[in-house]
């Protein structure tokens, strides 16, 4: 699965936790620059949107989450700590993997 990260200047121990969860990391964009605060042309090959809600304004978030739906990409919104993400990532995508996931079983 491959991520889409917007926000935080320094991802500090994410990287780590997102392989826990099978989850590499497509892009990562700050969010601070003009250009990341509109909605990117594409997000070929992204299964998911990454949001650290404690760096981004209420626009860049909303064309991220406007996109997301647009293009039926799953979206997490959270706080750039471990814990939070490791949290809002629980009820999206379990540790065991796509095996385990609930969306997996929906698509057979």
């Amino acid at each position: 699965m491959n991520a889409y990260l917007v926000g935080a200047d320094v991802l500090g121990n994410i990287p780590d936790l997102l392989t826990q969860y099978g989850i590499s990391i497509h892009k990562h964009v700050s969010g601070r620059h003009a250009a990341h605060q509109r909605k990117p042309a594409s997000l070929k090959g992204v299964d998911l949107i990454i949001l650290f809600t404690d760096f981004l304004g209420h626009n860049v978030m909303r064309h991220y989450r406007e996109l997301a739906n647009e293009e039926n990409i799953r979206f997490v919104a959270c706080r750039r700590s471990v814990c939070s993400l490791s949290q809002s990532l629980d009820k999206v995508c379990p540790r065991d993997g796509c095996a385990a996931c609930p969306n997996q079983k929906n698509r057979r």
